[in-house]
């Protein structure tokens, strides 16, 4: 299950972290690295997933 949530982080990063973690911080703080830059949002989004 994972692997999936890793590969949707890549298409769209605040997905993938709201699959993982719900409405908290990180979801809001991974919305704000997406729009800042598409790069830091995907690598938070993995970060987060591959951390739990």
């Amino acid at each position: 299950m994972d692997l999936i949530k890793i590969i949707i982080a890549i298409l769209l990063p605040p997905l993938g972290v709201f699959l993982e973690v719900g409405l908290g911080k990180h979801f809001w703080l991974n919305i704000l690295l997406t729009l800042l830059g598409y790069i830091p949002g995907i690598v938070h989004a993995v970060y987060i997933i591959a951390r739990r």
